[in-house]
């Protein structure tokens, strides 16, 4: 596996490859601190691509708070162990001055509007206009014939799609359901900073959620009256367990809009604070199926 920290290198690597063979390039950009979920997706890139990048690097431009940026687990040396078994055949972890020689005071930055505004983006000011500005440098940089994201982070991936679409990106955005603990609990690398006590309490969340979908479903011709006594409830149990609920949604999937009547593919989001570290999670709900069991 190449090791690559410098963009102009990466970008002569990938042009390399396009040039040699007419390679397909598969690319999962990461943040670190790799997991089996971001495992998964490197499994994924395989069988999209002939050859698979993997870019390691902690965006400042998307963390709003400085302490939870400083604080973010960064693991190079046992990610790139990973990477080289997993079959990864290079690796693009540059430094934050290397992909902001500007520093913070960035001139340019993509932001996508409407479908960055509530849930997280509320939550979060800023935070999707970092996530899509690097994003739309990495796949300048890289330029793959695919990006593979996951679903556990559904907002951000919209607000992908939506740039990639607006923006005439010539790249194919491919996503994988999230990947779970054998108790639910969705993968993070924030889950590592749960105590002992926390991560027993964590996978509620997780159950939360699917009974909340599974209420929905006993009376689908009700959507979306019952949704508002219904997320009440489940805001209530989440804080009885010892969650701060930051926010818990039913919303559209296709644009993350309010439901009406009529709608039939809907998702469930939630992020909640357990401790001092946040976690998200969401399901999809689709009329006559609970369709976030996968």
């Amino acid at each position: 596996m190449r090791i690559v920290r410098d963009r102009r290198q990466v970008m002569a690597l990938c042009r390399e490859w396009r040039r040699r063979d007419s390679l397909k390039l598969a690319f999962v950009p990461t943040m670190g601190n790799l997991h089996d979920g971001h495992l998964a997706l490197v499994r994924h890139a395989r069988e999209r691509g002939d050859r698979v990048l993997v870019s390691i690097f902690v965006n400042p431009l998307q963390f709003d708070r400085p302490d939870d940026l400083a604080r973010y687990p960064r693991t190079l040396e046992a990610d790139t162990k990973k990477l080289a078994e997993a079959g990864v055949d290079a690796l693009f972890c540059p430094e934050v001055g290397e992909m902001y020689p500007d520093g913070a005071a960035i001139l340019a930055r993509v932001v996508v509007s409407g479908l960055s505004e509530g849930l997280e983006g509320g939550s979060r000011p800023g935070h999707f206009d970092g996530v899509a500005t690097v994003v739309a440098k990495l796949f300048h940089l890289v330029q793959p014939d695919v990006a593979i994201f996951g679903e556990k982070d559904y907002q951000q991936l919209l607000v992908i799609r939506a740039m990639v679409e607006s923006l005439d990106f010539p790249v194919l955005v491919d996503a994988l359901p999230t990947v779970r603990e054998s108790d639910g609990l969705a993968l993070s690398s924030r889950n590592g900073r749960l105590s002992d006590a926390a991560r027993q309490r964590a996978p509620e969340l997780y159950r939360c959620l699917r009974d909340t979908a599974e209420a929905c479903l006993l009376e689908p011709d009700q959507w979306p009256k019952i949704f508002p006594e219904l997320v009440a409830s489940a805001r209530e149990r989440l804080s009885a367990a010892g969650f701060r609920c930051d926010y818990l949604s039913i919303r559209r999937a296709d644009d993350l809009g309010q439901p009406r009547a009529g709608d039939r593919d809907l998702i469930l989001l939630a992020a909640a604070w357990l401790d001092d570290v946040r976690l998200i999670d969401n399901l999809r709900l689709q009329y006559g199926r609970f369709a976030g069991a996968r």
